[in-house]
């Protein structure tokens, strides 16, 4: 009996740029983050050049089974109709589920109407609502503050539970929401706090890495401040602070979920 090769269970950051200037300057690559768990290929927040990427990385968009978007603003959801044409071979295979808040598909749609018949539903995102696509199952267990409604993920699947603490200013029950993950991944766009921006900043994170104590934490979709800030470099500092081990995304990077089992 030939032996199986086992499912993947990945998380490919396709760009790590946060925030309008890091986006249209494109100092860093921008486009989501692509899930490829247990077979179940999943694309989070197609942002500018998702297309290109995701490309250029040899995903290919016709094996999504969903696109999963947290909220409507451009650098989450430019690339949404472009990524929807892909993963239906055009329009012609009708295919694949679409998940979005309210507001992003009824205040200025950012979903073209066209490309609406080529999917197989079409699934709105609400706080404490869990949803299934094939073997993965996942929550949007709380809305975020932001300036359009928003909603941070959490995964389980595989015998893991991971989140995606997407843009959000910090506020209490936010770490609630998101207790027994893993592994978090968080955007940072922010250097310090700045009270008229609703982002996190890297002293937030430093505090959801404490109240959470996942066994990893990834930072992602920097802003300028963090980016001159380096962000290896403050990974590696929110690493020794916290004593959990902390990454830097980097454009391109691939995670393998099987590196949580050597942090047990």
């Amino acid at each position: 009996m030939e032996n199986q090769t086992p499912l993947e269970s990945t998380i490919t950051f396709l760009g790590t740029a946060g925030a309008r200037f890091m986006v249209t300057k494109q100092l860093t690559a921008s486009g989501g983050i692509w899930f490829n768990i247990n077979g179940t290929q999943v694309l989070i927040d197609p942002g500018p050049g998702s297309i290109v990427q995701s490309t250029k990385r040899k995903l290919r968009a016709e094996k999504l089974s969903a696109i999963i978007l947290t909220h409507r603003h451009l650098d989450h959801s430019a690339d949404v109709n472009i990524m929807v044409e892909a993963m239906t071979e055009g329009g012609f295979n009708k295919h694949g589920r679409f998940f979005a808040p309210r507001d992003a598909l009824e205040t200025e749609p950012i979903l073209f109407s066209y490309l609406r018949n080529s999917l197989d539903s079409i699934e709105l995102l609400e706080a404490g609502k869990t949803y299934q696509v094939n073997g993965l199952s996942f929550a949007t267990p709380i809305r975020h503050i932001h300036p359009v409604e928003t909603y941070g993920l959490r995964f389980n699947a595989g015998g893991h539970t991971f989140s995606y603490i997407t843009d959000t200013r910090y506020f209490e029950g936010l770490a609630g929401a998101y207790k027994g993950s893993e592994l978090i991944i968080m955007n940072v766009v922010l250097l310090e706090p700045k009270s008229q921006l609703d982002h996190l900043s890297i002293p937030d994170a430093e505090r959801l890495v404490k109240e959470l104590k996942p066994k990893i934490a990834i930072l992602t979709h920097f802003g300028m401040g963090v980016w001159k800030g380096r962000p290896w470099e403050i990974a590696e500092k929110l690493t020794q602070s916290t004593g959990i081990k902390v990454i830097a995304a980097r454009d391109g990077m691939k995670f393998d979920l099987m590196q949580l089992d050597s942090h047990e």
